[in-house]
């Protein structure tokens, strides 16, 4: 089960086609990574710059805003059998900021933010060129399947 939480200080702000957004790019990614069969549970909260700036600050140690953090639990529901993969926590400021920036389309910027956090909880990272190359790559094949029109260069 895919759940998706909005901040009451942005709830105005969500756009009803999000959720849609959110539920297709999670799905993407995991029958991308070959993690459909899993059909883990996944917690969305859609936040603003503050709020991804005091859980930077207190799980990562970085006192600045950030675009999209993720928690993996990968742990079995002990009550109901599911498979809990963890959560997303993404700043719509942020997405919204960084689509205007590059001149993509907001929608584009959250299946990329949805993209790389999903990855994150399966495991991927990009804290060496070899693995920030691969995680990439993986990104942009999921982006270019949904139809994104986001290009990904890879540093």
């Amino acid at each position: 089960m895919i759940t998706i939480i909005a901040l009451p200080e942005i709830e105005n702000e969500i756009n009803e086609n999000w959720q849609t957004l959110i539920y297709e790019t999670i799905e993407a990614t995991l029958c991308s990574t070959g993690e459909a069969n899993e059909q883990p549970d996944v917690t969305v909260l859609l936040a603003n710059d503050a709020y991804l700036q005091e859980l930077n600050q207190q799980f990562m140690g970085l006192d600045q805003p950030t675009d999209v953090l993720s928690f993996p639990i990968g742990e079995t529901n002990p009550e109901n059998g599911s498979f809990y993969l963890g959560d997303l926590a993404i700043s719509l400021e942020r997405a919204k900021t960084q689509a205007e920036t590059g001149q993509n389309a907001l929608e584009d910027e959250l299946r990329l933010l949805v993209v790389h956090g999903v990855l994150h909880l399966l495991g991927h990272d990009h804290s060496t060129a070899e693995e920030k190359a691969h995680m990439w790559s993986i990104q942009a094949e999921i982006l270019k399947s949904m139809g994104s029109r986001l290009i990904l260069p890879i540093e």
